[in-house]
């Protein structure tokens, strides 16, 4: 823990990052109204995101605390700053090309997002309570608009409107189970919370296991745990396809990490939470396959794909422990990657005239892009969990983290569950490959900021597949500096 000192210092590199991105977005919101908005805008959220990202690799091992405790820079945030940056930038190229073919391009798009990832780095580099509420709005409010973006469609305009109806319950759930904490524990620091545990827990152990249960409401409904998945579907398959992608991987890593400091270092000691999490992770893993073998739009397959993704997350969470942890963070990564992946190759199907995201669309993929095809075959791949791909290491490590703190059966039915996502993953392959496809496919317009996200991608779910090795040390190494 640091020292009084540097609890008090009010140091503005701490929050480089964020400060940054905050400097783009208004350069993009200065200059929304101008006549080259189109062309400033992205590149403005681009040079914002890449000096965010180099930002956060440059504060690695560099740990300290400030602004009076509200502001915790370790190794665990920056990872988390790193995964935001890297995955909004991703997102970010992704979207320029859809955005522009579907005429729903507009500068605010680039704030948005901007504003929504600060919201996520507020959240993981915090140990209180309060601030991560803030970073939990910072972030949601944006998400709420983008989700509704495309005004014309009506199933656009029913996704926001659905976020934002089911996110206002959520944090009400959360806000009341911090007021509960902090009766109870007379604080919303997460490490004097930790030091005084016990004594908590004896003097106001009920109202300590009520405000735990509601923070967890609050944050499940985030990542999508079962029973708070019911957003997903329609929320996913609404939202314009490169803001789905955005949604699959940014607020979900940002939940995780919330969810990792709170329960694994806060209330680490609290036993009850251990059963919740091993019910929550089986549920959530079971009902996400389950229903995802059932669709036949790719989006809403890819949803529930999300859901059961997170209860795999979840085992971690349950066993706890570094091991554990840092396969989670492991996972994410991997998770960012492949995911991204894929719906960068979905999003580029979706620019042709007339079509959507549905199983049909994929027929001919294989004959007339086949570079394409294998890219989408590698990705649901790499999220079916087969080896070589980084899908396989975060699964195996996750479920080899549970076996050896005693969760056997957690690890069984997390295996199991991922033999069943097999069949709906090689569907995709499937239709790609040997569907016949009556007629023309209508071909596709590969664009540079696209081929980079494919590529990037590729490159970091096969790299990281054959050498695991790198990306798990600095799994680990921000587990060392976990305050």
């Amino acid at each position: 823990m640091p020292d009084y000192v540097t609890f008090l210092t009010v140091d503005f590199r701490l929050i480089g990052p964020e400060i940054a991105l905050l400097l783009a977005s208004f350069v993009v919101m200065l200059t929304a109204f101008t006549r080259r908005a189109h062309t400033i805008a992205p590149v403005a959220a681009i040079i914002g995101l890449a000096v965010a990202l180099a930002l956060s690799i440059q504060q690695w091992n560099n740990q300290h605390s400030g602004f009076a405790g509200m502001v915790t820079s370790d190794n665990f945030g920056i990872i988390f700053r790193i995964i935001f940056s890297a995955g909004s930038l991703l997102s970010l190229l992704i979207a320029y090309k859809f955005l522009n073919v579907k005429r729903i391009d507009k500068p605010e798009f680039y704030a948005l997002l901007l504003v929504s990832t600060i919201g996520m780095m507020v959240m993981a580099n915090t140990t209180n309570l309060i601030v991560m509420f803030l970073g939990l709005e910072i972030m949601s409010v944006p998400l709420y608009i983008m989700a509704a973006l495309n005004r014309r469609s009506l199933e656009s305009n029913e996704a926001g409107i659905k976020y934002f109806i089911m996110g206002a319950f959520a944090t009400a759930f959360l806000l009341m189970g911090i007021a509960f904490v902090f009766g109870a524990a007379e604080s919303t620091d997460l490490r004097q919370i930790s030091s005084d545990l016990s004594f908590i827990l004896a003097r106001r152990g009920a109202y300590m296991l009520v405000g735990a249960a509601l923070i967890l409401i609050g944050f499940a409904f985030k990542v999508a745990a079962v029973p708070f998945h019911t957003w997903v579907p329609d929320v996913y398959q609404g939202a314009p396809t490169p803001i789905t992608a955005f949604f699959s991987v940014g607020p979900k890593a940002a939940g995780f990490a919330v969810i990792l400091r709170i329960f694994n270092f806060g209330f680490a000691d609290m036993e009850p939470l251990t059963d919740v999490f091993w019910v929550l992770a089986v549920l959530t893993m079971t009902v996400g396959n389950m229903l995802a073998l059932r669709q036949n739009n790719i989006k809403r397959m890819l949803a529930y794909s999300s859901i059961a993704h997170a209860g795999y997350i979840l085992v971690a969470v349950a066993v706890g422990g570094s091991d554990a942890i840092s396969a989670a963070i492991f996972y994410l990564v991997a998770y960012t990657l492949f995911n991204l992946g894929a719906f960068a190759v979905i999003s580029l199907l979706e620019t042709r005239t007339g079509t959507k995201s549905e199983f049909s669309e994929l027929t001919g993929l294989a004959k007339r892009h086949p570079y394409l095809a294998a890219s989408l075959a590698l990705f649901m791949f790499a999220l079916s969990g087969f080896p070589p791909t980084i899908g396989f290491f975060g699964k195996f490590y996750i479920f080899s983290a549970a076996v050896k703190s005693g969760f056997i059966w957690l690890a069984v039915i997390g295996v199991l569950n991922s033999f069943v996502s097999v069949y709906y993953y090689l569907r995709v392959v499937k239709t790609s490959y040997f569907d016949e496809f009556e007629g023309q496919f209508a071909p596709v317009a590969l664009s540079p900021s696209i081929t980079i996200v494919i590529l990037v991608t590729l490159a970091g779910t096969f790299g990281f597949g054959f050498f695991p090795e790198q990306l798990l040390k600095l799994s680990q190494a921000a587990i060392f500096t976990f305050l």
